[in-house]
């Protein structure tokens, strides 16, 4: 592989280091990516939780008998974005797909195992993360549910979408990561758009990540109260894809075409 960064570093799970983990461990070296070994431990999977975003699972018989560490997988893999490899049986597979759905499950390799079948899934998917990683990131924040699911569907295609169904939990993402954008609703239950603005703009760590409104209310007084508050931007809920993918694209323009006069200044 070229091109290769410290984010090519692989989590292989194993019960114990058979002669075939190995043999893993050894190709997946050779081929460009730092392997660390670790046990299917909750405490020992935490503490590495930071290191990779690539996790091989090698399964046995031992998988039955750790439910409570598959369950753990699952919300690990889905809060952290991990891509999960799985090597194994058929029984094996079925298994763990009783606790971690397919959606979760980036490939499942059946044994005896091809390891250059391996290398190349995670090539694979090293690729698309690259691809991904070039896109632009957008929060979107709101607490109709349903709503949620719409602009992810609308968005993903050109941006990498994170959701939050209420203002806590978009504070509590803003902790540990940095949106290129924010789209905010404005009227939200218990913490409302204008009190998560504040929290964003008082915090030094997130005072410059833009933030757009979010309102259902186009008439003239809603829309000065949105904007005396001084957002970024505010858009119409009852907008159109078309429309709204347009006012967001425009947005980006418009940020970079300024940062590049800044650059001549």
């Amino acid at each position: 592989m070229n091109n290769l960064t410290e984010s090519n570093k692989v989590l292989l799970i194993c019960k114990e280091a058979t002669f075939m983990v190995n043999a893993i461990a050894d190709k997946l070296k050779s081929s460009g990516y730092a392997t660390v070994l670790t046990s299917p431990s909750i405490n020992e999977l935490n503490a590495l939780k930071e290191d990779s975003r690539l996790l091989v699972l090698y399964l046995g018989d031992y998988i039955e008998s750790m439910p409570d560490f598959l369950v753990f997988l699952k919300d690990f893999c889905a809060e952290g974005e991990k891509a999960l490899f799985l090597i194994g049986s058929s029984t094996e597979f079925q298994l763990v797909e009783k606790k971690i759905p397919k959606s979760l499950i980036t490939k499942e390799l059946p044994r005896p195992l091809n390891v250059k079948d391996l290398v190349d899934a995670l090539g694979d998917e090293m690729e698309q993360s690259f691809e991904e990683m070039e896109k632009k990131s957008i929060l979107v924040v709101d607490d109709d549910v349903v709503f949620l699911k719409m602009m992810k569907e609308w968005l993903s295609d050109n941006y990498r979408v994170a959701i939050a169904n209420s203002g806590m939990r978009a504070i509590t993402y803003l902790a540990n990561n940095r949106p290129d954008l924010i789209l905010l609703d404005y009227e939200m239950p218990v913490t409302d758009g204008p009190q998560v603005l504040k929290m964003i703009r008082d915090d030094s760590s997130t005072h410059d990540i833009p933030v757009i409104f979010l309102t259902g209310k186009g008439d003239r007084n809603s829309v000065m109260s949105v904007v005396k508050l001084k957002p970024d931007g505010y858009l119409l809920k009852t907008s159109s894809s078309i429309d709204l993918l347009k006012e967001i694209k425009d947005f980006f323009d418009k940020r970079k075409l300024k940062e590049i006069k800044g650059k001549f200044e």
